[in-house]
């Protein structure tokens, strides 16, 4: 851990265990300097973690407090994955849709959704702005940005880039119907049917699709739940297995939400360039922070062209648009020639729309707003697991994204928990389908990126009565 990290750990156990109670004032940031021995920007470090963790609040001109409902919030996992070091044939496509499809139901209590709300997005501005901007289309734009994009809406994405420090010029970038296509387009151009691609365990569900469409090996490697792949097992994965390409996400990682630190990126993009490794980052979550700051994505801390960078708008802005884009470093021509040989371009009306809507600003307030949106939405989560799971359930505190990774104990199978959920209206989404070794079988992904109301928070409720009632069913045998 980091310093800040290693005191925000600190006084969360301090709040878990009783010590320090709700309503109890946290020293200030001068005090915790001095008895510390750390400096200002550790306190305020660890305080931010504490507030987006939900256990800690700021009052104005008062300081920092212990929330309400602090200690009902579930212990965090701290042991990373262990897969099997073994290259794994893809065969996962017939039960994620299966398990997709019936969660896609208006009236189910969306648990289990990839997306979140609708409702969290300014679709009545988009709207209003993308007939403007349809009126006053050049007809040539039509052709002349069919690939790689529309050229103000790249000159917006490539502004994005440099706010963040990030120099990645306009051709650099291609423009893709989400960005799904955009990874897709990455992980065909540099690999061929029968290669190995390294990813994370447990892994976004579409990677494992997309490696199973190319005809592609899976090597799930050990990631933790907070800071993402372990390093030293990558290494070794690269050595044993000679991969092609590495796919994964360095911030909010899908499904565990983990955030890899900055220094650890740069060891990452380091040891994949030694190894001549492209990376394909996943950054879809990236807007969606509830810090003092963006994360850096790794391909901040690429010099030689080998990350190749994935994001969207869908997930924080237009969800309904598809549109995405890849900034793939050395591999942009053929990105863009992948692109102009299968669907040509992305929506010109989409596009137009939303370059206009963010040179007119108002993009950066709209984020703020859904970032304390999805913060508070995670505490309500995360105190109802506490609350109704069973003893020993863990779940994850992301610092952004709306997902979390709740660990019930062993005797809890996920499946199970996921049918019987079904059954009663309500949608999760079970761990084994995040993994090409259908591991993680008492495990669920949540989705807190839906409106906490009665509904959601009695669906919460009831979920854990499925899942404590499994659990004491399956000690039964052993207690006899």
């Amino acid at each position: 851990m980091t310093r800040y990290e290693a005191l925000a750990a600190e006084i969360a156990e301090s709040i878990r265990t009783g010590v320090l109670h709700p309503g109890d004032r946290l020293p200030s940031v001068r005090q915790a300097r001095a008895s510390r021995g750390v400096s200002p920007s550790t306190v305020f470090q660890a305080y931010y973690l504490l507030e987006a963790q939900g256990l800690i609040r700021a009052r104005e001109r008062s300081g920092y407090y212990v929330a309400d409902g602090a200690r009902h919030l579930p212990p965090e996992p701290e042991v990373a994955s262990q897969p099997e070091d073994d290259a794994v044939p893809l065969d996962v496509s017939e039960r994620v849709f299966e398990i997709l499809e019936s969660s896609m139901v208006r009236n189910v209590v969306p648990l289990g959704s990839a997306f979140p709300s609708p409702l969290l997005f300014p679709l009545r501005r988009l709207g209003q702005i993308m007939a403007s901007s349809i009126q006053n289309l050049d007809p040539w734009s039509t052709v002349d940005d069919l690939t790689p994009g529309n050229a103000r809406l790249r000159r917006q994405i490539a502004l994005r880039y440099l706010a963040d420090g990030l120099q990645v010029h306009t051709d650099e970038i291609v423009v893709t119907n989400g960005a799904l296509e955009a990874l897709n387009l990455c992980l065909s151009t540099v690999t061929r049917p029968g290669d190995a691609v390294l990813i994370e365990s447990p892994t976004f569900y579409a990677s494992l699709q997309a490696l199973e469409r190319l005809g592609l090996e899976a090597i799930e490697v050990p990631t933790h739940p907070r800071e993402g792949m372990d390093l030293d097992a990558l290494e070794r994965a690269i050595e044993r297995h000679r991969p092609k390409a590495c796919w994964l996400m360095t911030n909010f990682q899908n499904p565990l939400g983990s955030l890899m630190p900055d220094a650890k990126k740069k060891t990452l993009v380091e040891l994949l360039t030694r190894h001549d490794v492209p990376l394909i980052e996943d950054d879809v979550y990236g807007e969606l922070y509830f810090g003092d700051k963006r994360p850096l994505p790794a391909k901040a801390f690429d010099t030689e062209g080998i990350v190749m960078h994935c994001s969207s708008f869908s997930k924080c802005l237009a969800p309904g648009y598809r549109i995405g884009w890849a900034a793939p470093g050395r591999f942009a021509r053929t990105v863009a020639r992948g692109k102009l040989t299968t669907t040509l371009g992305a929506s010109a009306p989409a596009q137009a729309g939303l370059a206009a809507y963010l040179e007119k600003g108002g993009y950066d307030k709209h984020l703020r707003k859904l970032r304390r949106t999805l913060a508070e939405q995670q505490t309500c989560l995360a105190q109802a697991i506490g609350e109704h799971f069973p003893p020993g359930t863990r779940a994850t505190r992301p610092a952004g994204g709306y997902f979390l990774w709740v660990e019930m104990p062993k005797q809890v199978d996920a499946l199970e928990v996921h049918r019987q959920a079904l059954s009663q209206g309500i949608s999760v989404a079970p761990g084994p389908i995040f993994s090409a070794q259908r591991g993680f079988t008492n495990c669920l992904r949540l989705n807190y990126g839906h409106a906490w109301d009665a509904r959601t928070e009695q669906a919460v409720a009831t979920l854990g009565g499925i899942a404590s009632a499994t659990w004491v069913r399956e000690l039964a045998p052993e207690a006899s």
